[in-house]
């Protein structure tokens, strides 16, 4: 702690100095522990494993996973163009069950773009069409007079944008404007509260945008937009020096990084929420893959606007796997979790053993095991979420809570947080 403690006061030195969103050099041995732990996930090649975001991490990063970077891109491929395009690819896509979501396309076309390919040729337009035929679906659901809501969400409607952006496709200024318009008139971008992560991708795409020279009619608002978002973000920094939560950090640096603001505040705010990352660093936050992905590109002064023209040559340090060493034997240790549902007309409550490290996830796996409880999920960019509850299916305009009981909203999601023995974790249906 004395040596943390020192760290603090000379990034606050430093931060009275410094006058742009600027990450000082971090120890390559931490980088490359974090790269690590993305290698396991590189293994994992089915189709529900497949997450573009760990690709796009690593490519922004200043570490590689050599031959397995190499398969797992592959495997995008292969997975992402024969669900998205069919018999264009194969006689046979019965096994492709659900195409890819908005975002996953995305993702993808990012994916491609940090291996420094553009989209091409017939099937790389329909790539391309399939995903402005998803932003037109958007802008639809949101309605001419901006009364709607998209059916997925701004993030996702941002990072379409971002990626046609990227791959030097243009954005009708119509679509555009639905992204300007949630950010002037302070829509709510996520459910009941302003979300960190939400607007740092509506700036990231708009960034894009502007230094692509697209939307010309549109420029002044898109700078102004990017002003909007980044001034949110330095007022959401908590006291500890997060940007709205641990998790929303990464982003929130990647798009102050790109900023043409300056001045001590903005300095000082990003080497706080560097320290504040690398604490939490030493205390394991960081195990899911999407956030590391996103956290690496910020640790190598990187962010996705750098997709625009990627350097596919800079070099890399090589990822070995983690050494491990056997652990004793030990007996499996057991706890108990109350799980809760008091918003519904037939409340349920009722205590769940698990095996100690285990996921929300599990939990809610295991009551459904024991019987009386029933749940349904949903894959997104960040995990999977709940959009049912003993039958009660999240309408529009509601969203299923996971609280500390009595009253503190998890900042992890259920595939993440892990309770500890003897807490009651609470699922409210709320609405926004």
């Amino acid at each position: 702690m004395r040596h943390l403690g020192a760290f603090l006061f000379l990034l606050g030195v430093l931060g009275a100095l410094a006058d742009i969103c600027e990450i000082p050099e971090v120890d390559i041995q931490l980088v490359e522990k974090l790269g690590q732990r993305l290698l396991p996930w590189m293994d994992r090649l089915s189709r529900e494993h497949l997450n573009p975001s760990v690709y796009v991490g690593l490519r922004l990063s200043g570490v590689q996973g050599g031959t397995k970077e190499k398969l797992y891109l592959r495997s995008l491929k292969l997975d992402y163009q024969q669900c998205l395009l069919g018999s264009a690819f194969s006689e046979n896509d019965s096994d492709c069950q659900a195409k890819p979501s908005m975002g996953r396309l995305s993702l993808y076309l990012l994916a491609l773009r940090a291996n420094c390919e553009f989209v091409k040729g017939h099937k790389g337009d329909r790539l391309i069409s399939q995903l402005k035929r998803f932003l037109e679906d958007e802008k639809k659901a949101i309605g001419h007079d901006h009364k709607g809501h998209p059916h997925t969400s701004y993030y996702q409607y941002g990072l379409g944008i971002l990626a046609l952006c990227v791959h030097k496709k243009r954005v009708h200024d119509n679509l555009v404007g639905k992204l300007l318009y949630a950010v002037e008139h302070d829509h709510p971008l996520h459910q009941s509260h302003f979300s960190v992560d939400t607007a740092a991708m509506a700036g990231l795409a708009f960034t894009c945008l502007k230094r692509s020279n697209f939307n010309p009619y549109q420029r002044q608002r898109i700078t102004m937009a990017i002003r909007t978002v980044q001034e949110k973000i330095l007022k959401a920094q908590t006291p500890e020096g997060y940007f709205g939560n641990v998790y929303s950090t990464p982003l929130a640096l990647q798009l102050l990084m790109t900023s043409p603001m300056s001045g001590a505040e903005l300095g000082a705010a990003c080497l706080k929420a560097k320290v504040a990352l690398l604490a939490s660093l030493q205390d394991g936050a960081f195990q899911n893959a999407v956030m590391i992905s996103q956290l690496l590109p910020v640790l190598n002064h990187k962010t996705y606007v750098d997709l625009i023209s990627p350097d596919c040559l800079a070099p890399r340090v090589m990822l070995e796997p983690a050494t491990t060493t056997l652990p004793q034997i030990q007996v499996p240790e057991t706890i108990s979790v109350t799980l809760q549902v008091l918003s519904l007309l037939r409340p349920y409550r009722q205590a769940i053993p698990v095996l100690a490290g285990s996921s929300l996830e599990d939990v809610l796996k295991k009551a459904h095991e024991l019987g009386g409880f029933k749940y349904e999920t949903q894959a997104s960019l960040s995990g999977p979420y709940l959009t049912s509850v003993m039958g009660k299916a999240a309408r529009k305009r509601e969203f299923w809570q996971l609280l500390q009981a009595p009253n503190t909203p998890l900042q992890q999601g259920i595939a993440d947080y892990r309770p500890k023995d003897g807490e009651t974790i609470e699922l409210r249906l709320v609405s926004w």
